[in-house]
């Protein structure tokens, strides 16, 4: 397990550190390529796309992403919706035997559990305040693959929950970014941010990790 914790403690510190030059060179392209992988590959629930978001709205701002703000949101609300298509279509071909995988570096039998436990929680909003929480905006859509949600449904309920969720980050990204006497803080702030939105996750996985090394031991 240990080599397990050191991947995702390299993956999460290089992913706090280094958004910024990512988004820089690559542009948007990479920004809505994070978001689709992210709601749309349950291998990748645990890249950082909350901060992505927020930094593209501050790169957006300042101009250093160059392109409009309201672009910048059509294209990733498109690759959010995408996405979470590619996770529905997954769980609906895979279906029953995905709960009968074996645990994986990648893959936690439990993270299926807990989405779908969330589901029965919060019924109709589910599929839109998952958004907005780490691991279940990833396995959100796979579970409503899994249990036969309706595609018009679903269709229609992604736009919302993308809509929202792309919204309310890149435009708290902008509005910050856009204030002129922040500029010289707005490197911190934004590390900052990302510290803030990465590290709980972070240590949730690791701690996710460990589990089956303790129990074993």
């Amino acid at each position: 397990m240990i080599h397990a914790s050191v991947f995702f403690v390299s993956t999460g510190f290089l992913s706090i550190f280094n958004i910024e030059d990512l988004i820089r060179y690559g542009g948007l392209l990479l920004v809505c390529l994070v978001v689709y992988a992210n709601t749309g590959l349950f291998f990748c629930f645990f890249l950082p796309s909350g901060a992505v978001l927020f930094a593209a709205g501050v790169f957006a701002a300042t101009g250093e992403l160059h392109s409009n703000i309201f672009l910048i949101c059509i294209l990733l609300i498109a690759s959010s919706v995408l996405g979470n298509l590619t996770g529905y279509w997954f769980g609906h071909k895979t279906g029953p035997s995905l709960y009968r995988r074996k645990d994986s570096r990648f893959f936690r039998r439990q993270y299926l559990v807990k989405t779908e436990e969330f589901y029965d929680k919060r019924g109709r909003l589910a599929l839109i305040a998952a958004f907005f929480l780490p691991i279940i905006r990833t396995f959100s859509p796979i579970v409503a693959g899994i249990i036969g949600l309706k595609l018009q449904r679903f269709i229609t309920t992604m736009v919302v929950g993308s809509t929202a969720w792309i919204l309310s980050f890149v435009f708290a990204g902008y509005i910050l970014g856009s204030r002129p006497w922040l500029k010289p803080w707005l490197k911190y702030i934004v590390i900052a941010v990302i510290l803030f939105i990465t590290i709980p996750l972070a240590v949730r996985i690791i701690k996710e990790f460990r589990k089956p090394g303790k129990e074993k031991g």
